[in-house]
């Protein structure tokens, strides 16, 4: 059973004019557990839309999304926020750090919402994260002193401090430079693989895209090509 099943997935917005814009026009996707798969197209073509419905922080006009099997829809938002803080990490292109708090600071906000022992144990399970992407000597230290590969590391460390089931990146490595971005995606790869976790990407980068097991172009809020090998991945792909 698929860990991400979606079908028939429509996504539309109203206008000012009252007319309304299809940005998903029937996604079907499947994503399976502790896979890697990248979503490459143009921009404009619904990438970070169909991102934020499978993470649960948008929901759908119409379609079915099921999670582990369970229908997301059914519950309401509640029920929807708790999964997500459960079970998916997010990994963003700018970052999105807290500017004035620490690098350890950072990774403990996820933890802030957990329960139980998770939560008492949140400072030594944010520098236990740290550690892991070797940042373990910058705990103390703010984003605005760390260079863009660092702040990226805190950046997933935060994504994967609580062990979700699914991380999602958004052009994780679209601020950085070639060599960076190439140890950030190895460092994503390797927690991800260590904990099982699936990783869903979606980049314009040619050589992101090859490192994926699967590779879907979507165009004009269509799935449009769906590759089981990455080789058909870097035509599709185009620069920012």
């Amino acid at each position: 059973m698929s860990l991400v099943r979606v079908r028939g997935l429509l996504k539309s917005v109203e206008l000012p004019d009252g007319s309304m814009l299809e940005i998903l026009r029937g996604i079907d996707l499947d994503v399976e557990a502790a896979s890697r798969v990248t979503i490459v197209g143009r921009s404009g073509s619904g990438k970070s839309t169909l991102l934020n419905v499978l993470g649960l922080l948008d929901t759908p006009t119409e379609g079915v999304h099921e999670f582990d099997g369970v229908e997301v829809g059914r519950g309401g938002s509640l029920r929807r926020d708790r999964m997500r803080g459960e079970s998916v990490g997010f990994v963003f292109q700018q970052f999105n750090l807290l500017q004035g708090r620490t690098a350890l600071e950072n990774v403990e906000v996820p933890l802030l919402y957990a329960t139980g022992r998770a939560f008492w144990a949140r400072r030594r399970l944010a520098l236990e994260m740290l550690d892991r992407v070797g940042l373990a000597d910058r705990a103390d230290t703010q984003p605005h002193r760390l260079s863009g590969g660092e702040q990226q590391r805190v950046a997933i460390a935060r994504a994967l401090v609580r062990s979700p089931r699914l991380i999602l990146a958004d052009e994780p490595t679209g601020a950085l430079d070639v060599d960076t971005g190439r140890v950030v995606m190895e460092l994503l790869e390797t927690v991800a693989a260590d904990t099982g976790a699936a990783l869903v990407t979606i980049t314009h980068d040619a050589a992101v895209a090859a490192r994926a097991d699967v590779v879907h172009r979507i165009d004009h809020g269509l799935i449009v090509d769906a590759a089981d090998t990455v080789g058909a991945a870097a035509d599709p792909v185009v620069s920012a």
